[in-house]
């Protein structure tokens, strides 16, 4: 499994449009999104626009070449573009990719048991 964390930015002066797109996303959008192998899909918006996005595929690549292809997710894209800052294509794909540095689970799966913390 693979986690994608992603950035992108919303004009502040759309965002309580952007926010009401969002609430709630399109039935076939959202099913488009599942159809393509994307899960526990979020995204988390801060003060000034900054919008941190996050979810989890087997294939990120077989994903985005899913959703390149689907007429609805191309509609959605077309759609969602005007509301961002910056951006160069498609938001699904022009995302300012983030890198993981830390998961917990990953830590802790890698450990010895017999591993002392740094805390003790």
């Amino acid at each position: 499994m693979t986690r994608v964390c992603f950035e992108l930015h919303v004009k502040p002066e759309l965002l309580d449009e952007y926010i009401a797109r969002h609430t709630p996303v399109r039935r076939e959008m959202l099913d488009e999104i599942a159809a393509a192998g994307r899960r526990n899909y979020s995204l988390f918006l801060a003060d000034g626009g900054r919008l941190i996005g996050y979810y989890e595929t087997d294939d990120d690549q077989a994903a985005q070449a899913y959703l390149a292809a689907s007429p609805v997710a191309t509609t959605w894209e077309a759609e969602m573009a005007p509301y961002f800052v910056g951006l160069d294509g498609r938001p699904d794909q022009a995302a300012t990719p983030l890198t993981e540095i830390f998961h917990l689970a990953d830590q802790q799966a890698a450990a010895s048991p017999n591993e002392e913390s740094d805390a003790s």
